[in-house]
């Protein structure tokens, strides 16, 4: 099992998830994060450290359209460590549904 980034996170991006990786397994998009899959040891201290609510196990029915995502573009996008500024209407964004039609795939900065 491994976690999983979804819609929740798409223009609030926090990073504080970023901080509590053991095993740095995030990467950035330019208004979302996601987990590498073949990374992630399944420890789940990112979960709880996340405003937006937007990281869940695979095993949750919300997983299911964004896991494939995650692993593609942590393939694609740089790997991240360290929490960086979010945006500065993120929290504007954070309870808003449907964000999807947002995602860009555009890599992110470090």
């Amino acid at each position: 099992m491994t976690y999983v980034v979804t819609e929740n996170c798409i223009r609030c991006k926090y990073m504080d998830c970023v901080e509590v990786c053991p095993v740095d397994c995030f990467y950035v998009g330019e208004n979302i994060l996601v987990i590498h899959p073949d990374e992630c040891i399944d420890c789940g201290v990112c979960e709880p450290e996340c405003p937006a609510e937007a990281i869940v196990p695979d095993s949750d029915d919300r997983a299911t359209a964004w896991a494939e995502q995650n692993r593609t573009f942590a393939q694609q996008w740089p790997n991240i460590t360290r929490k960086g500024t979010p945006p500065a209407d993120a929290d504007e964004w954070k309870d808003k549904p449907g964000k999807a039609a947002l995602f860009s795939a555009e890599p992110g900065t470090p």
